[in-house]
């Protein structure tokens, strides 16, 4: 979240960071917002009976702040088919690896597991299937001899920050085009900047 916001401060940036939500009150990224005058929301998610009802909530407030995108930050909630057909390749995840392999949690340390030469990070839109959808962008990092998960996924996080400001650019400023499960570059949009809602989870 910290590198989107840093990212769209350029006036050149085709996304503007409008709304920061999450659904843990307690999340760190909500006070890093507020002190860059960005709006904030939380909606607990503890407090509705299902997955739907809360994210008929989220959706309220998406459309009340006029949001075109959403980037997911560390948002550790699978969004059902509903959600994700209202923001179908208008929603953006960041996974810690290099997809499609280690889907899922501990990816760094399940990498070290099997052995791997080559780790890295991924930008994605967002389907029903968990980290899957077309990819946007991807950076590898070596995996060294010493290497445990801690220092594995510091390298990886580094160039989280660098990729997925990059991945939101050429989406906001329509420079893609999606066919199927593929992405392609195209000519870049005309469209207004877009307002952008990271959710936090952590």
């Amino acid at each position: 979240m910290r590198a989107l916001i840093e990212a769209a401060r350029d006036p050149a940036y085709p996304a503007e960071i409008a709304l920061v939500l999450s659904n843990r009150p307690d999340a760190g990224g909500l006070a890093v917002a507020r002190a860059q005058g960005i709006a904030v929301a939380v909606v607990d998610h503890k407090i509705f009976a299902g997955r739907e009802e809360f994210e008929r909530s989220m959706q309220i407030l998406l459309e009340l702040h006029r949001i075109d995108l959403i980037c997911l930050a560390g948002f550790m909630r699978v969004m059902t088919p509903w959600f994700t057909g209202q923001w179908h390749e208008r929603m953006l995840n960041i996974h810690p690896s290099l997809l499609p392999a280690f889907r899922g949690l501990d990816t760094h340390a399940r990498a070290l597991a099997e052995g791997v030469k080559v780790h890295g990070c991924t930008v994605h839109f967002v389907v029903p299937a968990l980290d899957e959808g077309p990819i946007l962008a991807q950076a590898a990092v070596p995996v060294l001899d010493h290497d445990t998960p801690d220092s594995l996924g510091r390298r990886v996080l580094a160039q989280e920050h660098v990729i997925y400001p990059q991945a939101l650019a050429r989406v906001a400023a329509g420079r893609i085009n999606v066919q199927g499960n593929r992405v392609f570059d195209a000519a870049p949009g005309l469209e207004p900047k877009a307002l952008v809602m990271p959710v936090l989870d952590k």
